[in-house]
């Protein structure tokens, strides 16, 4: 199972992309730039061409085959964050409580912290109970670029 890798710059910095034939594995942000891979493998064609399209605003959604690495905690809060619809958010307690554990709220932060597929899992999505930017890994103001970029554009009036 040969893990293939690939860059793409992007306005919140360089991703590296990596997964194999079961699928995307990480979506993580360097600490420093690096310019768009020349030659993306075939595997990870698709994922990178997604996520030019969300960057360019003409995506709200992935379809692609995830394979992060997790417990089987883990697993079960990336995959309730991908039931976060485009452009929305929700809180670490009603994430908790979906997750039919209230009491769970550190534990479901924590493995949020721990995502390993940035904004194709879209932990960027959750936002404390008083709505505040909390806990990103890759940097409150990346939360804060995604989430302005997820917002529905307002129609400028005229006069």
């Amino acid at each position: 199972m040969n893990k293939e890798t690939a860059f793409l710059k992007t306005p919140i910095g360089t991703l590296e992309i990596s997964g194999n034939d079961k699928g995307i594995q990480t979506v993580t942000i360097l600490k420093d730039d690096k310019e768009t891979s020349k030659y993306i493998p075939e595997i990870l064609k698709v994922c990178v061409a997604q996520l030019q399209e969300y960057f360019e605003g003409k995506r709200t959604n992935f379809t692609l085959k995830l394979n992060p690495k997790g417990t089987t905690f883990q697993q079960k809060v990336w995959e309730e964050l991908q039931n976060i619809p485009f452009a929305k958010t929700i809180t670490y307690k009603e994430q908790s409580k979906t997750l039919g554990n209230l009491k769970a709220i550190r534990a479901v932060a924590s493995a949020n912290g721990k995502n390993p597929i940035l904004i194709i899992i879209p932990c960027h999505r959750v936002v404390g109970s008083n709505g505040s930017l909390t806990g990103f890994s890759a940097g409150l103001w990346r939360k804060k670029w995604l989430l302005d970029h997820e917002k529905p554009t307002k129609q400028k009036s005229l006069f």
